[in-house]
């Protein structure tokens, strides 16, 4: 399972300018660092009201990557 592709579909099916979102992959052994990058005026839509929105993704992207045997981290630029 490609963690990345994963959180970049997650991701534009919330932001309204799909073609800015970007996800870069650092991996270090069993631990993966995903940093989404989406456009400025996107920003609020991925975070949501009091980081709610951003919490359920990153809840999604550890199970996703629990099945995989990974730890994962999502930052959000």
């Amino acid at each position: 399972m490609e963690l990345a592709q994963v959180l970049k579909n997650i991701a534009c099916a919330i932001v309204d300018n799909p073609e800015a979102v970007n996800v870069v992959e650092n991996v270090d052994g069993d631990n993966v660092e995903l940093v989404l990058t989406v456009a400025e005026s996107d920003t609020g839509m991925v975070i949501g009201r009091h980081g709610r929105i951003a919490k359920a993704i990153r809840q999604v992207m550890k199970a996703a990557a629990n099945t995989c045997g990974k730890r994962v981290t999502v930052e959000i630029q």
